[in-house]
């Protein structure tokens, strides 16, 4: 496979950048080898600037559920550029956004756009804070929500424990309100309410933990999440900026039959855009500005060629058969690498749900940030580039999920299948 101009466009890349991206995964760093230099995409396919081309299980981190360059789509797209860029001012397409969202969503009231998930985790726990008049946020080890400081913490040492710095640049002070425990460890979550009885604003939780792997809920977890922030007076905070319209029409609230308080989204309701959303209670989003005094803006929130890109990827969604479209050939994939993987006799667990998995090179269970670290990292590098060799373009990190679109369909499955029976026997 050639990889001339994918080195010299990265050599280039690495005088101007750090690490020659602009955000870390991209480098490869886990997988070690040349990062491919994307040129176009079509479809479930993406081709890279040696004209090597890859079935995408990347799919820009789960934002292209209708698949690359969808004709719908980019149609949208640039009907709404001709009319303008930007323009800092309200627009009839935010307002349509909106709707749909708010009748999709179960416990979406009112909505406000964003830039990014990140901006939109930040802006949903400010607003958590003022409306319960507290400080600390629980959240879980392996969650991922976006780059805000406090966000970026480590578990102290012992249960329930202050957040310290999970990264460079980060202060204690800035993480010292985040209580972080295992996902799935109901009694962690307790010991934190029984220690700071009246002081967490809210738990925040991805409802399927999507940035560790993909590791779902035990039976009765987020149930048990929406019970104890009610008994002590709590916010519920959704993180569904991946399983938001990707794992049901209503996301994953829909899905568990379970309704947060707030709900953060992004990637999907941009169509590739840059889009980030918070929504819930109207009693709790009415006290943002310009309603009340909970302060967050943006210059290119609502922006009309995001939100235009976003109607149109939620047209095709509302399709018949989409969901169910999905689930079968995750499901199928799923299933399908655990019965490979048996057969060449090495360790591996994966699960799906709504057009994503996500595997393990361990026996599993995983259940928690603390089995998915147990995985084979050297047998997922090897897998990762007898793959990538034969076409297949998977997430490069060993916890990453692995994403379908509306694109991918019984040949990309049966493919990638083929391919995985022989990249299996590379990583005994």
């Amino acid at each position: 496979m050639r990889t001339n101009r994918s080195k010299k466009v990265m050599r280039r890349a690495q005088q101007l950048m750090p690490g020659g991206v602009n955000s870390p995964v991209r480098a490869f760093g886990s997988v070690g080898g040349v990062a491919r230099v994307i040129a176009q995409a079509s479809g479930a396919r993406i081709e890279d600037v040696d004209g090597n081309r890859y079935i995408d299980y990347v799919a820009s981190w789960g934002a292209i559920i209708a698949g690359h360059a969808h004709p719908v789509v980019v149609d949208a797209v640039r009907s709404a550029a001709a009319r303008g860029m930007s323009f800092g001012a309200p627009t009839e397409l935010e307002v349509e956004l909106a709707e749909r969202v708010i009748e999709w969503i179960p416990s979406a009231e009112r909505v406000r756009f964003v830039n990014s998930g990140t901006e939109a985790v930040m802006s949903a726990l400010r607003l958590a804070r003022a409306a319960t008049r507290r400080e600390r946020i629980l959240k879980f080890e392996g969650g991922y929500h976006g780059h805000s400081n406090e966000l970026l913490a480590k578990a102290g040492s012992g249960v329930a424990t202050l957040g310290i710095p999970g990264t460079a640049g980060v202060t204690r002070a800035a993480v010292q309100d985040t209580l972080q425990v295992e996902f799935n460890d109901l009694e962690a979550v307790e010991e934190a309410f029984r220690r700071y009885p009246s002081e967490i604003a809210a738990i925040l939780v991805e409802p399927c933990a999507a940035n560790m792997g993909l590791v779902m809920p035990d039976d009765g977890f987020l149930e048990g999440l929406r019970r104890l922030c009610d008994a002590h007076g709590s916010l519920l905070v959704f993180d569904e900026v991946i399983t938001g319209f990707r794992v049901a029409r209503g996301g994953a609230q829909e899905r568990f039959q379970l309704r947060p308080d707030l709900t953060c989204f992004g990637k999907i309701i941009g169509g590739g855009m840059p889009v980030g959303a918070y929504a819930g209670r109207a009693d709790l989003m009415q006290q943002m500005a310009p309603e009340g005094p909970v302060f967050q803006a943006g210059t290119l929130s609502g922006n009309p060629v995001a939100m235009a890109a976003g109607l149109a990827v939620l047209d095709l969604l509302s399709r018949d058969g989409v969901y169910e479209q999905l689930d079968k050939l995750s499901g199928e994939l799923s299933d399908g690498l655990r019965t490979l993987a048996a057969e060449a006799g090495v360790p591996f667990v994966s699960a799906a749900i709504g057009g994503m998995l996500g595997f393990f090179f361990h026996p599993g269970p995983v259940r928690s940030y603390e089995d998915a670290r147990k995985s084979d990292e050297r047998r997922f590098k090897a897998f990762f580039h007898a793959m990538l060799d034969q076409g297949i373009y998977l997430a490069p990190s060993p916890y990453e999920v692995t994403f379908l679109t509306l694109a991918h369909g019984p040949t990309e499955v049966e493919e990638t299948l083929e391919a995985a029976r022989r990249a299996f026997r590379k990583v005994l």
